[in-house]
């Protein structure tokens, strides 16, 4: 069991904050940042401030979990640029910081979001991504930064292409999610608009089982001797580029097929209006995903789709009565 400090950035949102749970499960040592998103100076502070904090608690070797980042597909150009701006200034503190060190750093990225103009479905690492939005955009600027910084400092880097996640904890007030927001509908008994067909697929991730494999790829890197597929951008320096990995379920699941188990799970038809959005021209009519890179990663038994509805229902269900009390 591994001794180093795993950092984790964006622990209070979705998969940050079930990479912290899967951690401290593990018995971990989680170190875990207030981080002010919004301003870029004191933003860098705290981040400046925590990589030496980091560093100090790792004895020479270190992990960062990059979980962070409120980009989505309707977030606008301005929001996106400074998110790339917040995720390269970071990198370049850590390259100057972390010399003499050895890391590993797990990058979160958006397999829908860099495949979404892609054709030949199920998409693998092979595969050229073809973003639409820039969202997707964005996404393919911070891993190619996030290459350039392993290919500079040695450290490890492997960026997760990660599928439609989904679970309990989800911010509702980010406009995606369709599975928190088909349950939430439910519970208020209202009906959910849907702006793509209902033959759309997806592939749907329950995300305590994206977090055990983010720690098992953090694993992975502690020991690994070379990059097994390495991003195309950047120059050789000798040192490997970034490990790119899709983290998916490799089932791919129709808009039509998880309403029905939705029906099947709420013991009643889900209230769903078909509409029209901006956003829709975004989004890919087929997202299968397979990943073809360290695959032991994925020989692991996944939670099943009706399991996670039910865990997001009730994670929903409890967060509301809470809120009540």
């Amino acid at each position: 069991m591994t001794t180093r400090p795993t950092w984790i950035l964006g622990a209070g949102g979705l998969l940050g904050g079930a990479v912290r749970r899967a951690a401290l499960a593990r018995r971990l040592p989680v170190l875990t940042s207030e981080v002010p998103w919004t301003e870029a100076d004191p933003t860098r502070r705290v981040l400046t401030g925590d990589i030496d904090r980091m560093l100090d608690a790792g004895d020479g070797g270190w992990r960062i979990a990059w979980c962070a980042g409120g980009g989505v597909t309707g977030s606008t150009a301005e929001a996106l640029r400074q998110e790339v701006r917040v995720f390269r200034t970071f990198l370049d503190d850590l390259a100057a910081r972390s010399v003499g060190t050895r890391g590993s750093v797990f990058v979160a990225s958006s397999a829908g979001a860099l495949y979404a103009g892609a054709a030949g479905a199920p998409f693998t690492e092979r595969s050229a991504v073809a973003p639409l939005a820039p969202y997707g955009r964005a996404k393919v600027e911070m891993e190619q930064a996030a290459d350039d910084f392993a290919r500079r400092t040695g450290h490890r880097v492997v960026l997760g292409r990660i599928a439609n996640l989904y679970g309990p904890g989800q911010d509702m007030n980010k406009g995606q999610g369709l599975v928190s927001h088909l349950c939430r509908a439910h519970l208020e008994r209202r009906p959910l608009s849907v702006f793509v067909p209902l033959d759309t697929v997806r592939d749907y991730l329950f995300v305590d089982d994206c977090a055990r494999m983010v720690l098992d790829l953090l694993d992975r890197c502690d020991t690994v001797a070379d990059s097994t597929v390495t991003s195309t951008v950047g120059t050789d320096t000798g040192n490997p580029g970034a490990v790119v990995k899709i983290l998916a379920s490799g089932q791919g699941t129709t808009i039509g097929a998880l309403l029905g188990e939705c029906r099947r799970l709420f013991k009643r038809t889900p209230k769903v209006v078909l509409g029209s959005s901006d956003t829709a021209r975004f989004q890919a009519r087929d997202l299968r995903l397979r990943s073809v890179v360290w695959p032991e990663i994925d020989r692991r038994p996944l939670t099943t789709l009706p399991a996670g509805i039910d865990a997001t229902i009730r994670g929903l269900h409890l967060a509301t009565f809470a809120g009540r009390c």
